[in-house]
């Protein structure tokens, strides 16, 4: 994230927080790279753009 936007490490903190906050996705306390996306795939444009099959839910 930091070199996709040209950011620092404290602003992709502060973007995955706010994310966080607002209910977009959901992290796993203690477990690196646990990042849960909560928004409905239908809601994703970028992943028919992409032509990405969306995963099964757990």
């Amino acid at each position: 994230m930091q070199r996709h936007f040209g950011v620092s490490p404290p602003s992709v903190h502060q973007m995955i927080v706010t994310l966080e906050r607002n209910g977009l996705i959901r992290r796993q306390a203690g477990a690196a790279r646990s990042i849960e996306i909560l928004v409905p795939p239908e809601n994703l444009p970028i992943l028919s753009w992409l032509c990405i099959k969306p995963s099964k839910s757990l």
